[in-house]
């Protein structure tokens, strides 16, 4: 019986230090400063307040597409009756007027980059609110036609701010249902790590391409993450990270407050793919946490050592049997 007591708890510790190495090995992205490859295309994104001198900006033939910030949370009011949150309706009006004038000027901006050869996107800022709403406000304002990437921007997961992700994972499938495509998604590092976290909760929205706002030089150790295997797009240049003596890229006829992104393939190449629509492979969730079955294992009654070392082998790495199911916009919830 000693031996046998001895045999198990040098099992259990050589399982316990396996389950804390994790995997063996982690393929990762990382890639080192791509926009300093000519090859790779780059991409302007703007909001209404960035300045941009046409001539001089087209001179950039590196720059392959545009994509500008189009709806912001639920419309504006047309009547300024009724509850205009605290406002009065002196500052509704005014409100009202911004929004019509930075749509005159999200037109014309389609209307140069498209009649110059740029590949022309839009997004729209998730706020608290309805989504359906939301949803169908983008689709309004931004008149998205088959040939332009959409685009859903969670900048961060306070929810007093921003859209909750489960009111995305409504904005994500209403769009689907309207478009026929899908989205694609813009956030940060802690935004995204948690959505692949959770992707069994958020099917839909873990598995857009996503495109990914990090202002350093590498991402080396970022992917895989969840269902991605590296970025669509990459953010690498924002007024956080770009002064007048300093900046990763510089833009002509653009001021420090533009935002710079790579893709890692030619013009030609992002131009095949451009209106993306489609959600990225599901990969199957994580094995459950070694380290917890362990603790109770090794703690409780003794089992068979053959016993032990199978159950846990099983639990770690037998794939599922089952046919993964597709998820759509109308069955995501039942997931």
């Amino acid at each position: 019986m000693k031996g046998y007591r001895q045999s198990t708890l040098l099992i259990c510790s050589i399982l316990t230090i396996l389950a804390l190495m994790g995997p063996v090995s982690k393929l990762s992205a990382g890639e080192n400063q791509p926009w300093t490859d000519p090859k790779n295309a780059l991409i302007v994104d703007a909001y209404e307040l960035n300045t941009i001198e046409w001539n001089a900006f087209l001179q950039d033939k590196r720059i392959a597409g545009f994509i500008s910030k189009a709806s912001d949370g639920l419309p504006e009011s047309f009547s300024c009756t009724g509850d205009h949150a605290g406002d009065t309706v002196a500052h509704c009006k005014t409100m009202w007027r911004k929004y019509a004038v930075s749509r005159e000027l999200f037109q014309t901006r389609r209307m140069l980059a498209k009649t110059n050869g740029l590949l022309w996107g839009a997004y729209h800022l998730g706020r608290p609110g309805n989504p359906i709403d939301q949803a169908n406000h983008f689709l309004d304002y931004a008149d998205p036609q088959p040939d332009e990437l959409m685009v859903l921007d969670i900048d961060g997961m306070d929810t007093t701010q921003f859209m909750s992700l489960d009111d995305a994972q409504i904005f994500v499938a209403h769009i689907k249902i309207r478009t026929g495509r899908y989205p694609i998604l813009y956030t940060n590092h802690n935004t995204a790590q948690y959505i692949a976290d959770h992707r069994g909760t958020y099917p839909l929205l873990s598995r857009l391409p996503l495109w990914y706002a990090r202002y350093k030089p590498d991402v080396k150790g970022t992917f895989p993450l969840g269902n991605w295997d590296s970025y669509a797009i990459w953010q690498f240049v924002s007024s956080d990270n770009c002064s007048e003596k300093s900046c990763p890229y510089r833009v002509p006829g653009t001021l420090t407050d533009i935002d710079v992104n790579v893709v890692p393939m030619t013009k030609i190449q992002l131009a095949k793919i451009w209106p993306q629509g489609d959600l990225l492979p599901a990969k199957p969730l994580p094995a459950p946490d070694l380290t917890i079955a362990l603790a109770s294992m090794c703690s409780g009654p003794r089992q068979p050592l053959i016993s032990l070392m199978i159950d846990t082998v099983v639990t770690a790495s037998t794939p599922p049997s089952t046919k993964p199911v597709e998820i759509n916009e109308l069955n995501y919830e039942d997931f």
